[in-house]
């Protein structure tokens, strides 16, 4: 499933309307989908919050705002499917915390992100404190937001802001490959990575070892798994680097 932001004019820029949209689109996809992808139309993945919008909001207010977007991005992390994200031009600020909330993310060479909210007297709402250091470490971030570094596409995918660098206008193209490959994963395999990963990630060693292990036992119980595992053992499925 492509799914694309439409505000060019504006660099895909969000307003209210785009974060509730997105997060609509993944609370409500179809059960017949396997992986989604996600672009923005024009020269931009996305500059951010449109600063033209902003309202004056009192703390209770913008408590509200700011988990309006946590519940559309949680949307996106844990929604039905694995999500791919294709970036280009600017990934700034909101642009950068609806791609972290992606599980893989393709950036053109023309790609480049930043957090300027710190220079603009504000802190990230919309999940970055907890996506971002989780990518690059909390020492980038920090820097990041503390001096308005900006990262080329090089550079962000070296430090983990992508896992995959291509050139110009070949985005769409690797992310279609990788999304034919996911789609193709048992359905068990693509829950566990996309839902508990990230929860054995954030866990003790103990609850994380034994979330592990539950999710092991029920992955291989599935017939899917023993039916691809009886194909690799009679030679019918592809080794590891062919």
């Amino acid at each position: 499933m492509l799914i694309g932001l439409n505000r060019p004019d504006k660099r895909n820029a969000f307003n209210d309307e785009l974060v509730k949209g997105v997060g609509q689109v993944f609370l409500t996809m179809p059960d017949t989908v396997k992986c989604a992808v996600i672009y923005g139309i024009g020269k931009h993945f996305s500059a951010g919050l449109d600063l033209s919008e902003l309202q004056e909001r009192d703390a209770v207010q913008g408590l509200h705002h700011s988990r309006m977007w946590h519940n559309a991005l949680n949307n996106v992390q844990f929604g039905k499917v694995p999500v791919i994200a294709v970036l280009h031009g600017a990934v700034v600020g909101g642009g950068l915390e609806l791609a972290a909330a992606c599980h893989i993310r393709v950036a053109e060479n023309t790609t480049f992100y930043a957090l300027p909210e710190g220079q603009r007297g504000i802190f990230v709402g919309g999940g970055a404190s907890v996506r971002v250091p989780k990518l690059i470490g909390l020492a980038r971030m920090t820097d990041m937001m503390l001096t308005g570094r900006v990262y080329k596409a090089d550079e962000g995918e070296r430090i983990g802001l992508a896992q995959y660098l291509v050139e110009e206008s070949k985005g769409m193209e690797k992310a279609l490959e990788l999304a034919h490959t996911i789609s193709n994963n048992a359905g068990m395999t693509n829950y566990a990575l996309t839902h508990i990963l990230p929860k054995i990630v954030d866990s003790g060693q103990d609850q994380g070892l034994m979330m592990e292990s539950l999710t092991a036992a029920i992955a291989q119980n599935a017939p899917e798994a023993k039916e691809r595992l009886n194909a690799f053992l009679e030679g019918k499925a592809k080794k590891v680097g062919e």
